[in-house]
């Protein structure tokens, strides 16, 4: 006799409910800070294209810190290597969450968000090395598109008030996620200084005692703190990018509970941390970091030179082929079947919004092009690009926000008042409410 034919998990089905309250949970803190983001961008650019504009560009410069340890720095780059260190420390301590517990822990689960995450990073890096190469432009800019602002995303989502499911909005976050990742790797690996091995070795060795304490179950703040503190100073006189430090740590944190704790360590610090990443950290990164001045001059070069062009290509459309092919292709190489309730144009444009890509893109803008005319360019290219692709993505969500209501009031409907949908009580889920992967 045949063995039964494997069931076909359903892409972009109703979440497990530990899932989907740990989703709604990350993307409620997300989206207020987006809002926030969202609202640092504007007054970045209003007040650097306004009279005051020196008094902005002063402040942004202006230089405070220990020169003997090598950490005088201005302002704009303490909000760079500093306050983004606590972004990526979130962002780790996500990962992590991710590998664990979340959707990322079985090669079945995570094979369909991987790929669509890894073909929207290497298509649009491909679109802006085929632009730069054709125009006699610079390679240096290849990784400016690679990754997706899922703050500022789910801010275009708030700004229009649609219902995207759960369900879609857990693959956006998987996205970024793994975005961040390769983000990192990347600034890591091509973006370093002068090595200095000693600080390097001093900022490794922090983190074995970092690991050591989470083995051995250590707990108060007194000891993470400083030790935090000292890694990243370390890690940033050694050459690497400070953010590393922080996505290192976010990495190691333990994320299973003990018997008898409420939380783990990781669900502690990034309950403490998350609001002060998206509320404070990375808004006050986007104030000094998205003050472009803008002319027609400026915006004409956006679009006759080759690398910031290469950069609005490869977010508007780099980022949609790629999440989109990917995501297609694998779904159609695996058993994974599309939610029912939902179409290929949905996935599309989720792709579509994946192109926003302001705070990493930004970031690695920065390090590429050090240039102060350079990178006024670059900031120009990216905040126009993220501009086009929350535009065309507005449109595309807009569209099919019907269909996202009925699914939304769905999964949300709560008869009985019992704090648990009335959908994760059924004992025979109807098909607008597949159980599967995500």
């Amino acid at each position: 006799m045949a063995d039964a034919p494997h069931e076909r998990s359903t892409f972009l089905g109703l979440l497990p409910w530990s899932e989907r309250s740990a989703v709604v949970q990350a993307l409620r803190t997300e989206t207020v800070g987006g809002l926030v983001l969202l609202a640092a961008a504007v007054v970045a650019l209003a007040w650097a294209n306004s009279p005051w504009s020196g008094t902005y560009e002063e402040i942004r410069d202006f230089h405070f810190g220990i020169g003997a340890i090598g950490l005088d720095l201005s302002v704009e780059h303490w909000t760079a290597d500093g306050l983004l260190s606590v972004f990526f420390l979130v962002a780790g301590i996500e990962l992590k969450r991710e590998l664990v517990v979340g959707s990322l822990r079985t090669p079945a689960t995570a094979a369909l968000p991987v790929v669509a995450a890894l073909c929207g990073m290497v298509v649009p890096a491909a679109v802006y090395a085929a632009t730069a190469t054709v125009g006699g432009g610079s390679l240096e800019g290849w990784a400016v598109p690679m990754a997706t602002d899922i703050a500022f995303a789910l801010a275009v989502l708030a700004v229009l008030s649609t219902h995207l499911p759960s369900a879609l909005r857990a693959f956006l976050l998987t996205l970024a996620v793994v975005d961040d990742l390769g983000a990192i790797l990347v600034i890591a690996v091509f973006f370093t200084s002068d090595l200095n091995l000693a600080a390097l070795a001093g900022a490794v060795a922090g983190l074995v005692v970092f690991y050591v304490l989470q083995r051995y179950r250590v707990r108060g703040w007194w000891w993470y703190v400083p030790l935090g503190i000292t890694i990243w100073a370390l890690m940033y006189n050694g050459g690497v990018h400070a953010t590393v430090a922080g996505v290192a740590m976010g990495l190691i944190l333990r994320t299973t509970r003990d018997k008898g704790e409420d939380a783990s360590p990781a669900a502690r610090t990034s309950h403490l941390l998350h609001p002060v990443s998206a509320g404070v950290a990375v808004p006050l990164f986007a104030l000094f970091a998205a003050g472009v001045a803008l002319s027609s001059a400026s915006l004409g070069e956006v679009f006759t030179q080759p690398e910031p062009l290469g950069i609005v290509l490869g977010l508007v459309a780099g980022k949609t082929l790629g999440i989109f092919a990917g995501t297609y292709l694998a779904a159609r190489f695996t058993r994974a079947r599309l939610n029912p309730d939902l179409a290929w144009a949905d996935v599309f444009a989720l792709a579509v919004l994946a192109g926003i890509g302001f705070t990493v893109a930004l970031l690695i803008g920065e390090l590429a092009f050090p240039h102060p005319a350079e990178a006024e360019l670059i900031k120009a290219a990216v905040l126009l690009g993220s501009l086009i692709a929350a535009v065309l993505a507005a449109l595309l969500v807009k569209r099919r926000n019907g269909v996202y209501r009925r699914l939304w009031e769905e999964e949300t409907r709560d008869t009985d008042a019992d704090g648990i949908p009335d959908i994760y009580q059924r004992t025979s889920p109807g098909p607008g409410s597949a159980r599967g992967d995500s």
